[in-house]
């Protein structure tokens, strides 16, 4: 055990934060691959830290990062179809990032449909084969 973990959790200056999830991860089998995908998918640039090799973190806003994630290269965790599904957040572009999926070799799952006061949704597979929500609000 490190000695981080060993000392008690300080809360400092905490917020309450509007979000249950507050990050996720994407596991990978091809990481330049997976990235690729979600770059010309949802139209946007993943953030590299060298402090973290083996990730690509999507973006988020500073002052507001109350939910964020990556993709990560898969070690004890392989990409799988029918675990835990996530949504992305494609507010206003749910249709452009659907019309790029396949050419970005990746595949539609469920089409969008619309649900009475949620908004659009929509269920990929990722190019690692990984089951992924799309969420536009209404």
């Amino acid at each position: 055990m490190t000695t981080a973990a060993t000392q008690p959790e300080a809360v400092s200056n905490a917020k309450v934060r509007a979000s249950v999830i507050t990050w996720f991860e994407i596991p990978a089998t091809d990481l330049e691959r997976a990235i690729s995908f979600y770059e010309n998918s949802l139209a946007i640039r993943m953030h590299r830290e060298p402090a973290w090799p083996g990730m690509a973190i999507f973006p988020y806003e500073n002052e507001r990062p109350d939910t964020s994630g990556c993709v990560v290269a898969a070690k004890d965790s392989p990409p799988v179809d029918g675990g835990v599904t996530i949504y992305l957040n494609c507010d206003g572009k749910i249709d452009a990032v659907l019309s790029r999926v396949t050419s970005s070799s990746g595949a539609v799952l469920e089409p969008k449909n619309h649900i009475p006061g949620v908004g659009w949704v929509a269920q990929i597979r990722d190019s690692e084969g990984n089951r992924v929500g799309l969420h536009a609000v209404v």
